[in-house]
């Protein structure tokens, strides 16, 4: 699943390529990850549409209309954009596509069609009506660390908690885990206020760092934790072993002792 980073680089992609243009033309190859409109009631709806800007709120990217209405492009595992010209550069699995009156054509490709599409009238409404939390990137450190409070369930649960904070997943969560010592199971209302604020500078500083390199794995740092993730890897200390266990439902990585378990 795309997180924040690689959601922001669709959005560059998105805003880079497809802004200001009539649609002429919407098909529709296959229908299914168009969630709460038909095929033919997409077609109608996004016909003669004009894409004036986009809003993203951790792994939710919003297209906006002139009309007012919004797009919502969830990525699932697979989905991808494609901007192209000419008919040999369609993607193999478009889904659908919106032909501008530029001569350009915007494909939506997904192989796996886990992406999630829908047709909004009101954005607001639907981020409250899926609790969508404040996005990773624009909550401010007091509201950050007050998420804590009174929390049994596991620090890494909190990060991943889409309700409590859009846009962190699996992947950053482990690295900010790692980064500030913190063992991914310790109970999120047992970890300190000092520590707490650390959690959040560290997610800024990955989270940031990841959108500055357009979420390319290949281009992250061999010291971040995801590069170490396999059995007899030890921490920087040289003796904390690497460890892998379910933690909130997800495969985590952990360095054991070497991250303090707060409980």
């Amino acid at each position: 699943m795309p997180e924040l980073p690689e959601v922001n680089t669709f959005q560059r992609y998105f805003d880079g390529t497809s802004l200001d243009q009539k649609i002429n033309n919407v098909i529709v190859h296959d229908e299914k990850i168009i969630r709460n409109v038909t095929g033919s009631e997409f077609v109608e709806k996004m016909t003669g549409r004009t894409f004036t800007g986009s809003y993203r709120r951790g792994k939710y990217l919003f297209a906006t209309m002139e009309n007012g209405h919004h797009l919502l492009l969830h990525f699932g595992m697979t989905g991808d954009l494609k901007y192209y010209q000419e008919e040999i550069e369609r993607p193999r699995h478009e889904r659908f596509a919106f032909e501008f009156d530029t001569g350009f054509t915007l494909g939506f490709d997904c192989p796996r069609k886990f992406a999630r599409i829908l047709y909004l009238e009101d954005r607001d409404a639907y981020i409250q009506e899926v609790k969508l939390g404040e996005d990773a990137l624009v909550i401010e450190e007091k509201d950050f660390t007050k998420l804590f409070q009174g929390k049994k369930g596991s620090v890494k649960g909190l990060l991943l908690n889409q309700s409590n904070l859009a846009g962190m997943g699996n992947l950053y969560a482990d690295e900010v885990c790692y980064r500030t010592r913190v063992h991914p199971g310790s109970s999120a209302g047992k970890i300190p206020v000092k520590k707490r604020k650390a959690i959040y500078d560290a997610m800024q500083e990955v989270l940031n760092f990841a959108i500055n390199k357009n979420a390319y794995y290949k281009d992250y740092p061999d010291n971040w934790l995801w590069e170490w993730r396999e059995e007899g890897r030890k921490a920087p200390d040289g003796k904390s072993p690497i460890q892998i266990e379910k933690i909130a439902g997800r495969t985590t990585y952990y360095f054991k002792g070497y991250q303090k378990l707060y409980k």
